[in-house]
């Protein structure tokens, strides 16, 4: 039994902690919570998103709202719609990466902004009150079911400068191009919104999982190591390149034309070569296109790319919105995560495998080249993800990595990070499981696989217990 309650939402396995009245409850605190307005549902595809959904229809309805329904759509498309005239918020069913046996509701404000840490306590201070405003006869809630929701979010990515300035020659010259695409979308939400929006850019798709069962025929977190066929799929079909993502689609992994992956962080490097080398499309008042924002895990490939451009990078806590809010206050053009999340706020203020896929299809016809070629132009860097159990409080562990790593310069705000001249290490508490998440990178493996060593060694020689 498993659940967990973060910046991220509510997320719990089915069958034990994920119940029709959690859905209830915690849907109601969110109406309670927020001012008045429609409410904006749409879910990741996994079946049991259905019954979730009918379950939190039911809920802002009692409360006296419009529930306007999307479907199986990705989370930005759910961002997108919640920055509607008339929207008080909306609601993601969705446990993102996580397995089969979960799902989950993330929150989000009538900005499309995900609420932030401050917000979610004072709903979830609702939750555990059991106090929600409910409507009495007479008062009762509509429902509307929106048309065509993918459409929508496809125009907003297309009607962007850098596809339309010049009379579209851009958006021509992808069309021009006509990559050989195949899609894994684990047969979940990007099942339509991935190759429709590859449709529009005149690409041949190749749907490998896009069924839209929301079954899931591998492990859904897109990690090099589960994919192998998409890979093998991307070399029979002489494709030009592979797309992979999560079960909400905010997430991008590629394969290249060779069928390599060519890891999950290398998805942010390559968005932010595709903002900064066309800058003249992305520089408004407000927003900077050579500033970037990445969180504390993400590799430093992107102050690679940046500096190529006289770029700069600013760095936050992990979790799309604190990403977010450093970008507004920086004015970036383009952010996100080494997971493989994109923000182009001038689009939209979330992570969007969307955004991702028609900004790397720009920048390859730009640079002329096969994708292959593009990635063996980048810095090689390793990177050691590891998970670990905890006893006790983490922030004594984390003053302890400081004074024992006192050479490093530490970087505080989301657990530690700790900065050496040719390497670094952060560790901190994961928003999605009960574990300590510990990520290192280095030009060299080996000096990489030692920096978790050590910080393991401090977890041992701490009385703490590591896995």
């Amino acid at each position: 039994m498993a659940f967990i309650r973060s910046i991220s939402g509510v997320r719990a396995t089915l069958g034990d902690a994920l119940t029709p009245a959690l859905v209830a409850d915690y849907v109601s605190a969110f109406c309670t919570y927020l001012p008045d307005g429609a409410i904006v549902l749409g879910r990741d595809g996994r079946p049991s998103g259905t019954w979730m959904e009918h379950a939190a229809v039911a809920a802002v309805q009692a409360c006296g709202r419009e529930a306007r329904i999307l479907g199986m759509v990705p989370t930005p498309t759910v961002q997108i719609f919640a920055e509607e005239t008339g929207t008080a918020g909306a609601i993601s069913i969705s446990a993102s990466h996580n397995p089969a046996e979960y799902n989950g509701l993330k929150f989000l404000g009538g900005d499309g902004l995900f609420l932030r840490a401050g917000q979610l306590q004072e709903m979830w201070r609702l939750v555990d009150g059991g106090r929600y405003n409910y409507v009495r006869a007479g008062g009762e809630g509509s429902l509307t079911r929106v048309a065509k929701p993918l459409e929508t979010h496809i125009k907003r990515i297309l009607d962007h400068a850098l596809f339309t300035a010049d009379g579209g020659a851009r958006l021509r010259a992808v069309r021009d191009r006509k990559f050989t695409v195949v899609v894994d979308a684990v047969n979940a939400a990007g099942s339509s919104a991935v190759p429709q929006l590859l449709e529009a850019m005149g690409c041949d798709v190749v749907p490998l999982y896009c069924d839209g069962s929301g079954v899931f025929p591998h492990t859904p977190e897109p990690l090099p190591q589960h994919l192998g066929d998409l890979s093998r799929a991307v070399r029979e079909h002489n494709a030009d390149l592979g797309i992979a993502v999560d079960p909400d689609a905010d997430r991008l992994v590629i394969i290249d034309n060779h069928g390599n992956a060519i890891g999950e962080e290398n998805t942010i490097v390559l968005a932010t070569h595709a903002v900064m080398s066309a800058a003249e499309y992305f520089s408004t008042d407000d927003f900077d296109a050579r500033t970037a924002v990445v969180n504390f895990s993400t590799t430093r490939g992107v102050e690679d790319a940046a500096a190529a451009y006289g770029g700069t990078v600013h760095r936050s806590a992990v979790g799309e919105i604190n990403v977010v809010d450093k970008m507004l206050s920086t004015r970036a053009a383009v952010g996100g995560e080494g997971s493989g999340g994109v923000i182009v706020p001038q689009i939209h203020a979330g992570r969007d495998s969307l955004v991702g896929t028609a900004l790397l299809l720009d920048f390859l016809v730009s640079r002329r080249e096969r994708l292959s070629e593009v990635v063996a132009s980048l810095p090689v860097y390793a990177m050691i993800k590891h998970k670990a159990a905890f006893e006790g409080d983490p922030s004594n562990l984390f003053d302890k990595l400081e004074k024992t790593f006192s050479g490093a310069r530490a970087l505080h705000g989301d657990g530690i990070r700790l900065d050496f001249a040719d390497a670094w290490v952060h560790v901190r508490a994961s928003n999605t499981e009960p574990i300590l998440r510990i990520i290192s990178e280095a030009t060299e493996r080996e000096r990489a696989e030692n920096m978790v060593k050590d910080v393991q060694d401090v977890m041992s020689a701490s009385a703490y217990m590591s896995s």
